[in-house]
């Protein structure tokens, strides 16, 4: 597509990742701004691409199968359309802009230097940290070969989660996605390791099993300092026993959750956004899951509840000091639709819950309340609902070829 030559009075920003919800909200933050959105994604069309507050859009080779491809596309693109601002929505996308901002110069990507990253991507440099910084997490040993993972799951009792440092891994300029598992005994541990080559190749770590509830402080921060803080509550998940949220509420943040999430970031003086995932047991105390370097899912309920993150961040990134409210509001629901309509039919199917015929029909309730004022639909709105009818006819497509 050639690029639109719109007379601006703000400096554009290039989006990357546009199927993502994040970049959805992203887009619609900042156009409304009146700042020039283009939005890139391996596909030619994509949610944020369908938004009316998307000037432009473009399609890049898949950063994980051709990295060097991705950057050249993503250069010429932003070069050529005179954007000053890259905001990546994905880990994959930020980590390879990370490392190569240099390439992208005059355009800023409001991401930390390369270790100040690996201290928050590297899971068990993360959890090594905490420790230091006297931040609550689980029982964690790091295995150095099979022998020792063997003997680190019997020393710390089955149910084990076996971590991997890095929810990707680069080989050979090739990314390879890797996932948590909990580990029921000896015999699942060894047919999980004979099933995933990133359990056998690459370090991990082994920790208790910490049921609870999730719990998350999303943040923003300005090399080392803190700029805002936001949190909110989980009601209903993708899948229903944990997932995506499919529906949430802005919540105050808890004061010690505000704490940790301080102290760690501080300590890796963070530049931009981070979550920061937590764990809450029975006991009240928190236990530190992960840090994701990168936008959430769940961004648009953090706009609506009044911590404007992309505009903020942009802001960061043009060297113009960001002025975050005071407060937020609380008791502010979003809710992504379909996704919400996905979790239903788990429920219905009994595959992610056992249920009577009357929970079943409480929760048929429950979805087709859509007239709560405090919630707002994430991606159905009535001044954008092109990238609702983009996602209803690829949801009506999965379920068609199925």
């Amino acid at each position: 597509m050639k690029p639109m030559h719109v007379p601006a009075k703000h400096p554009g920003v290039l989006i990357l990742d546009g199927n993502q919800r994040s970049a959805l909200a992203a887009t619609r933050s900042l156009g409304r701004r009146g700042i020039p959105v283009t939005v890139a994604d391996e596909t030619r069309r994509s949610l944020a691409g369908s938004s009316r507050y998307c000037r432009e859009s473009f399609s890049y080779p898949s950063p994980t199968e051709r990295p060097d491809d991705f950057l050249a596309a993503v250069q010429h693109h932003a070069a050529t359309r005179a954007v000053r601002v890259i905001l990546p929505m994905t880990e994959v996308s930020a980590y390879l802009l990370a490392r190569n901002r240099e390439r992208l110069a005059p355009a800023v990507v409001p991401l930390p230097d390369a270790d100040n990253w690996d201290q928050i991507a590297d899971k068990c440099r993360l959890l090594q940290v905490a420790k230091q910084l006297q931040v609550p997490a689980p029982t964690t040993l790091f295995p150095a070969n099979a022998d020792e993972l063997v003997a680190a799951a019997e020393h710390i009792g089955f149910p084990v989660v076996l971590k991997p440092c890095r929810s990707k891994v680069w080989n050979r300029n090739r990314c390879t996605a890797t996932a948590v598992h909990i580990v029921h005994n000896l015999s699942h541990l060894h047919a999980l390791t004979a099933a995933h080559g990133y359990l056998r190749d690459f370090p991990l770590a082994v920790q208790t099993h910490v049921p609870g509830s999730g719990l998350g402080v999303f943040a923003l921060y300005n090399h080392g300092k803190a700029i805002a803080f936001f949190a909110h509550r989980r009601i209903r998940e993708k899948p229903p026993r944990g997932g995506v949220s499919v529906l949430s509420e802005s919540v105050a943040v808890r004061a010690d959750l505000q704490t940790y999430t301080a102290r760690l970031l501080d300590h890796a003086r963070w530049h931009g956004v981070a979550m920061v995932e937590f764990r809450g047991t029975e006991d009240g105390i928190p236990h530190l899951m992960e840090i994701n370097p990168r936008f959430w899912g769940s961004l648009q309920l953090a706009i609506d509840s009044g911590i404007d993150f992309p505009g903020l961040l942009y802001d960061l990134a043009l060297g113009n000091p960001p002025a975050p409210p005071a407060a937020y509001h609380t008791g502010i629901r979003s809710r992504w639709l379909l996704g919400d309509l996905d979790r239903l039919y788990l429920v219905l199917r009994n595959r992610e819950r056992g249920g009577t015929d009357v929970s079943r029909f409480r929760e048929i309730l429950r979805f087709m309340n859509f007239f709560d004022r405090n919630t707002r639909f994430e991606i159905n709105r009535f001044g954008d609902l092109r990238p609702f009818l983009f996602e209803l006819r690829h949801y009506l497509g999965q379920l068609i070829f199925s």
